[in-house]
C-alpha cells in the first residue's frame, strides 16, 4: 500500500515494470531490422548505399525508443504502478548508452570530422581553446539534459496526481468533491498528453544529436 506522495516513484512497490523488457523483446522481434540474422545484415549493408542503410537503422532505433518511452510513460499512469521513466538511474543509463554509441561510432567512422565539430571554422586562433572547452562541455552534458528533462516532467506529474488523490480521499463536501474530481480528471488527461510530448522531445533531441554524426 502506498502511503506517501513519493511512493509512486518507488519501483519496489510494483511488478508492472517487469513488462518493460518483455515488451521491448517482442517489439524488437517483430521489427524487420532487428529480426535479421548477422549474415543478412552484412549482405544488406554491402548491397545498399551506406547513407540509406544508416538512415533506415537510425529511423528504426528512434521509432523503438519513442514507442518504448510512450509505453512506459502510459504504464506509469496506471494506479499503484511504477513509472520506470521516473527513475533517475534507468533514464541516465539509457541516455548514457545512446549518447555513448553515437559519440563512439562517430569517432570510429571519422575521427577528423568528429574532432572538427569542436572547433568552429573561421574562429580566431586565440579563442579556439575556449571554444573547444565550451563545445566539449555541451557534448558531455547531453545525457544529463536527456535524463533530467524526462525524469523531472514525469515525476512532477505523478506527485501532483498523488496529491490530488489524497485530497479526494479526505472528507470533503459534495460540491468540493465533485470539483476536485473534475480537476483531477482534467489533469489526468493533460498527463496523458505529456506522456506523448516527453517521448517526442526525448526522441527529437536524440535525432538532433544523431544529425551531428559524421
Amino acid at each position: 500500500m502506498m502511503v506517501d506522495l513519493f511512493s509512486s516513484l518507488d519501483g519496489m512497490t510494483s511488478l508492472w515494470s517487469w513488462l518493460t523488457p518483455m515488451f521491448l523483446s517482442v517489439f524488437m522481434i517483430w521489427n524487420k531490422t532487428w529480426s535479421m540474422d548477422q549474415n543478412n545484415i552484412i549482405k544488406y549493408l554491402a548491397a545498399s548505399n551506406w547513407n540509406n542503410s544508416t538512415y533506415n537503422l537510425t529511423k528504426s532505433l528512434l521509432t523503438i525508443m519513442m514507442v518504448l518511452i510512450i509505453f512506459n510513460n502510459l504504464l506509469g499512469m496506471a494506479p499503484f504502478t511504477y513509472g520506470i521513466t521516473t527513475s533517475l538511474w534507468v533514464n541516465m543509463t539509457l541516455a548514457l548508452l545512446l549518447w555513448g554509441l553515437i559519440l563512439l561510432s562517430g569517432y570510429i567512422k571519422s575521427p577528423k570530422k568528429s574532432l572538427a565539430h569542436l572547433a568552429p571554422s573561421g574562429a580566431p586562433l586565440l579563442l579556439l581553446p575556449f571554444l573547444i572547452l565550451i563545445e566539449s562541455i555541451s557534448i558531455m552534458i547531453r545525457p544529463l539534459t536527456l535524463t533530467v528533462r524526462l525524469v523531472a516532467n514525469m515525476s512532477a506529474g505523478h506527485i501532483i496526481l498523488a496529491l490530488m488523490a489524497s485530497v479526494l480521499s479526505s472528507n470533503l463536501s459534495n460540491t468540493s468533491l465533485s470539483l476536485s474530481y473534475l480537476i483531477m480528471v482534467g489533469y489526468y488527461l493533460f498527463e496523458f498528453f505529456v506522456c506523448f510530448i516527453q517521448a517526442y522531445i526525448f526522441t527529437l533531441l536524440l535525432s538532433l544529436y544523431m544529425n551531428e554524426h559524421p
